[in-house]
């Protein structure tokens, strides 16, 4: 049996397939993981639990042995097969579910397995809020056998959330664009397929198979080198739009009509001015590393910005304490309050397609008012022996600007801010920074301040 503590991480369990977990630590997880939903459904003994698993080759066999263990646990698990993530978290609420988990390692290439974990409402569990609990249980005090569990199958989740995502747009107003889609061989290929069906869109379909090797390339469009297939067949295609998608699904990538990226705060921007057009004034969420296009877009189209700490547990528990229309993450993170405030790699992708129809610009037309004006690094990670000494020695030498500490340091002037942030499990400082100078302020500024996180 294998199951290390290493893998309980902030936002979800992840590790190396074998070495770090195997299917007997799965079973453990899946009853620590029923264990402390009981903790947290007072008055639950049994609870129903819907499980989903991505295309890795080890995610059916690890995705057994989780529903065996959560059903010995006393739960009713329910089975719904080859899911992306997002599809778990609308079975969870759409079913009225106690519970969900998703097998999966997200964008992590294919040696990875993990899990991501929901309560009732597809509220995720963090590191604070149970995983940690999880952790423990699963790797010391695993629950015993409790009766009243078992396991049954639901076939029919696949058409009922493409019906629900096709709600937030107008097919006839989308009309026939040429897109170029890229699944990465991961989980969007899935539904995909029966979204199409529903479109008039003239779609160049790239790597929609899903195939656990992922052999065309790893499935996380963060990466520059990940992306180069879908820029150059944009261009190539004579293309409107190019969307890549994240290995589990749950995040979408947009590349305009000239082959270049669009920056998720630029495309948080896009879409909060669409929402709230539609939908009038609300609040809205973004982290704390996003340009300040997206703030001042949100302002000047009615809405309230609501800067938040990273990471989709702390995102989604802001939407729900502030009643948020939508909150976006510079990751690629979407996540809309009809879709119990969850992210969807589905729902932006259609919207971008609506928008794109509804103002007959191209892409690369709607964000180039923000690339003229907004001067972003992207995000840039250092590998440092002592985060803390490079973080005071940032606030030292920025004494003079407007410091704050919601999530790591963030120094703001008049004309340009920049955020450090620790990572949660490897010895990197991640930098942002922006200038709304011009381009080669950014990044000597960009320089100036790396120079010092390297000393």
């Amino acid at each position: 049996m294998t199951v290390t503590p290493g893998i309980f991480k902030a936002y979800d369990v992840r590790g190396l397939y074998g070495d770090e977990v195997d299917e007997a630590g799965a079973e453990r997880i899946g009853r620590a993981f029923v264990e402390v939903v009981r903790q947290q459904t007072p008055g639950v003994v049994n609870p129903r639990v819907a499980l989903g698993h991505d295309v890795r080759l080890s995610s059916p066999t690890m995705a057994d042995a989780f529903a065996s263990g959560a059903a010995a646990a006393g739960a009713r698990v329910t089975e719904i097969g080859l899911a992306a993530t997002e599809m778990v978290y609308f079975a969870v609420a759409d079913g009225g579910f106690d519970a969900g988990a998703a097998i999966t390692a997200s964008h992590n290439p294919p040696q990875y397995t993990g899990a991501k974990l929901v309560l009732a409402g597809a509220v995720p569990l963090s590191g604070d809020t149970g995983i940690g609990e999880v952790g423990r249980l699963a790797m010391d005090a695993v629950p015993g056998d409790t009766p009243g569990g078992g396991r049954d199958t639901d076939t029919t989740l696949l058409e009922r959330f493409v019906d629900h995502c096709m709600t937030y747009v107008d097919p006839a107003v989308i009309g026939r664009q040429r897109v170029v889609l890229d699944a990465a061989n991961g989980m969007a290929g899935v539904y995909l397929p029966p979204v199409l069906g529903r479109l008039e869109l003239d779609a160049v379909e790239c790597f929609l198979d899903p195939d656990g090797r992922f052999p065309h390339h790893e499935p996380n469009p963060l990466l520059p080198e990940n992306r180069e297939f879908i820029e150059g067949k944009v261009v190539e295609e004579g293309a409107d739009l190019g969307i890549a998608w994240d290995g589990d699904a749950d995040r979408c990538f947009f590349i305009d009509d000239q082959g270049g990226f669009v920056a998720g705060d630029f495309l948080t921007a896009l879409l909060a001015e669409h929402l709230l057009a539609r939908n009038g004034p609300a609040p809205i969420v973004y982290d704390l590393r996003a340009s300040w296009a997206v703030r001042d877009a949100i302002t000047a189209a009615g809405g309230t910005p609501y800067e938040n700490r990273v990471g989709h547990a702390f995102i989604k528990r802001r939407m729900r304490e502030l009643d948020a229309l939508f909150a976006g993450e510079v990751s690629g993170h979407y996540y809309f309050k009809r879709f119990s405030f969850a992210d969807t790699g589905l729902v932006p992708a259609l919207l971008v397609l609506e928008l794109l129809g509804e103002r007959g610009a191209k892409l690369s037309q709607l964000i180039a008012r923000f690339r003229e004006k907004y001067h972003i690094s992207g995000e840039i990670n250092s590998t440092v022996a002592d985060a803390p000494a490079a973080i005071e020695r940032l606030r030292e030498r920025f004494s003079d600007g407007t410091q704050t500490e919601l999530d790591g340091l963030s120094v703001q002037y008049p004309e340009w801010h920049f955020n450090v942030r620790a990572s949660n499990t490897e010895p990197l400082l991640r930098l942002n920074l922006e200038s709304l100078v011009s381009e080669a302020d950014m990044e000597r500024r960009r320089d100036e301040v790396l120079e010092i996180i390297n000393a």
